[in-house]
């Protein structure tokens, strides 16, 4: 039951009772054939607050029949209890479906549902109206390929409408629907409308939207809906639309087909080896279409090859395109995995590791400038680190603030680098290739949705510059194999004094090492930075970097210094080769090195004089699993120094 060709039909109490479509009692098969092949889209509703959303997707269900006899009976009874239209059904409830919302009258999570016509099947979404929910509206939008931004036609174009249609154009949303919701409170005037009208093509122009389709309607009387109303009889002239919201959602052209238009793009999911005689490559299409003799490239690597085979389960297609998921199959034996992207030969996409690109952060802790994150564009996963933010851009007034970093459901523009090239495109060309997230390392959580702008024109200039001795040879001629022990711990544990009995023990052994030590390096190095956060992790990543240089010379690196975000040491393990980084945590609890307090910090940390001092009023993030963890209680600095040096070479 509940299907979009339905019989309404009345029993004894004059309900309504949904009845199946005859065609799927006489002949499921052919429904399901007609069913399987209507195309598909993807739309979201936003708005301000009681601009009507909720109530115009319930009326859509309603209207096309996707409700359930057990629901109807449930809507007709909360609509008595807690709905918000006196007697009459409140088609809102059948959206919003959190207690809380039903308690506010509001909608605060992304709430999607399905429907489905004669002509197409839609996904909808709900977003939330209010500038706190910012983030849940950004994700419902993000797979979007039309947006109904409703305006109360009481009301006018109000504040949170130009924000959810800025995000609606940032987010790349090319269909835009002004529905004009509750013309019957304003007598469907068109005098109302054409003033919303006015204003709202003024502000749209001021932001970059080209066009937009305006509809006057009424969610709960169902104006303008499915059919056109003969209460806006003046609707039907030349100057407007014409058509009732269906039917325009019945047309519209879907991203899907767009894309199909562009060339092929083939993010690379997985490598199928099912045995030794099949090997392909796996993705969504993306863009583009495929199909058996294509001549393509394969990014970041650059090789080329031939399409021999477009495979499904269903058995070999003759041509794919956007939107479908395939296997490929090539003519010949070049390197392609997971996050590789498949394009056409003579017209593949850009690759770069410098950007700039428009941030949406999601996460309750501010962004930190210079930390290291997980970035995911289509199938690749890279670290990526951000700048300062170049501005924030305020959603309300368009202006661009000044900003040290972004806050929750704040929207800024700022320089990203990762530490490897990427395929990519511009998010205004390519969605799947412009768009990413980025991913807190310590907690998995999603903290942020970017859309790429474009590739810095140094990314583009700066290459790697090929040399004949290696890394390999440094280290051979010196006899060792390189590597960076990692000495965190407190300020007062010992760090400096361990590190420093360790290079003596090696080089007495004839190992060729350096030492970097916290204080000595902050002399000059780092002498521009101060101790915030952000300051903390930029100092990390210039010793970093540092230390990898060394190691490039074959040099054993020692470095001491607090280090007290699990993040930036992780991010100093990844610039390494596997096997070369030795997180060595010198545990000391805080009473311990407070007492000792050899340089009079602690005191000063107690008392206010030093800000940001970790273990007083800064956090020290203990490593969850050093290679080397050290009980500066249970032994002393040479007993330490020996065992690390066992661990060192035992290991070599």
């Amino acid at each position: 039951m509940g299907q979009s060709d339905t019989e309404t039909v009345q029993n004894d109490t004059k309900e309504a009772v949904y009845v199946t479509d005859k065609l799927i009692a006489e002949d499921i098969d052919a429904y399901l054939v007609q069913h399987e092949h209507k195309t598909m889209l993807r739309f979201i509703t936003c708005g301000s607050v009681d601009d009507g959303k909720s109530t115009l997707i319930g009326r859509l269900l309603y209207d096309s029949k996707m409700i359930f006899e057990d629901q109807l009976d449930a809507l007709q009874s909360d609509s008595k209890k807690v709905g918000t239209q006196g007697q009459e059904i409140d088609f809102a409830l059948l959206v919003d479906g959190l207690a809380a919302e039903r308690e506010q009258g509001i909608t605060i999570d992304v709430a999607y549902r399905f429907f489905n016509t004669e002509k197409r099947k839609f996904i909808v979404a709900d977003c939330p109206g209010h500038e706190q929910y910012t983030r849940n509206m950004v994700t419902g939008a993000s797979t979007a390929d039309l947006a109904v931004i409703l305006i109360d036609a009481r009301k006018g174009v109000l504040v949170q409408t130009r924000r959810h249609s800025y995000l609606c154009h940032l987010i790349g949303i090319k269909n835009i629907v002004l529905a004009v919701n509750k013309m019957d409170l304003v007598d469907y005037s068109q005098e109302v409308f054409d003033k919303i009208l006015a204003d709202y093509t003024e502000f749209a122009q001021s932001i970059g939207i080209e066009s937009f389709t305006a509809l006057p309607i009424s969610g709960f009387k169902g104006d303008n809906i499915t059919t056109l109303s003969d209460k806006t009889p003046w609707y039907k002239a030349p100057a407007y639309a014409g058509v009732p919201l269906v039917e325009h959602l019945e047309t519209v052209e879907v991203l899907s087909s767009v894309d199909a238009d562009k060339p092929l793009r083939l993010p690379v999911q997985w490598v199928n080896r099912p045995n030794l005689d099949f090997r392909g490559f796996s993705g969504l299409i993306a863009t583009g279409s495929v199909k058996a003799g294509d001549k393509i490239r394969v990014l970041p690597s650059g090789k080329t090859s031939t399409i021999t085979r477009v495979v499904t389960f269903d058995g070999d297609l003759e041509e794919a395109v956007a939107g479908q998921s395939v296997t490929v199959c090539f003519a010949d034996e070049i390197d392609c995995s997971r996050g590789s992207v498949i394009s056409v030969a003579d017209n593949p996409p850009q690759t770069a590791d410098q950007f700039e690109a428009t941030f949406v952060w999601m996460a309750d802790e501010a962004m930190v400038p210079g930390r290291a994150y997980w970035l995911k564009i289509g199938t690749q996963m890279v670290s990526a680190t951000v700048q300062e933010p170049k501005y924030e851009v305020n959603v309300n007034t368009m202006e661009k603030l000044a900003a040290k970093t972004l806050e929750l459901n704040a929207i800024g523009v700022a320089e990203l680098t990762t530490d490897k090239q990427i395929v990519f495109e511009p998010y205004a060309d390519n969605r799947t290739l412009g768009g990413f997230i980025l991913i807190d390392k310590m907690t998995n959580a999603t903290v942020a949705a970017g859309m790429i702008h474009f590739s810095l024109r140094r990314s583009q200039n700066v290459h790697w510059q090929a040399v004949d001795i290696d890394r390999k040879q440094h280290a051979g001629l010196k006899n060792q194999r390189p590597a960076v022990l990692w000495f965190t711990g407190l300020s007062g544990s010992g760090k400096s004094t361990i590190a420093n009995l360790f290079e003596k023990k090696l080089h007495r052994m004839n190992r060729h090492t350096f030492l970097l030590d916290g204080d000595n390096v902050r002399h000059g190095l780092n002498k521009d930075l101060g101790f915030t956060e952000a300051d903390r992790i930029e100092n990390i990543r210039r010793v970093g970097e540092v230390s990898k240089l060394m190691t490039d010379a074959g040099l054993i690196v020692i470095t001491a210094f607090i280090s007290p975000f699990q993040a930036d040491r992780e991010m100093v393990r990844s610039m390494l080769p596997e096997g070369e980084f030795f997180e060595v945590f010198i545990d000391t609890p805080l009473k311990v090195a407070e007492a000792r307090d050899v340089k009079g910090l602690y005191k000063k940390a107690r008392s206010g004089e030093l800000k940001n001092f970790t273990g007083i009023d800064s956090p020290y993030e203990a490593p969850r699993n050093p290679e080397i963890r050290i009980d500066t209680t249970a032994i002393s600095p040479e007993e330490a120094a020996n065992l690390i040096v066992d661990t060192l070479l035992g290991d070599a």
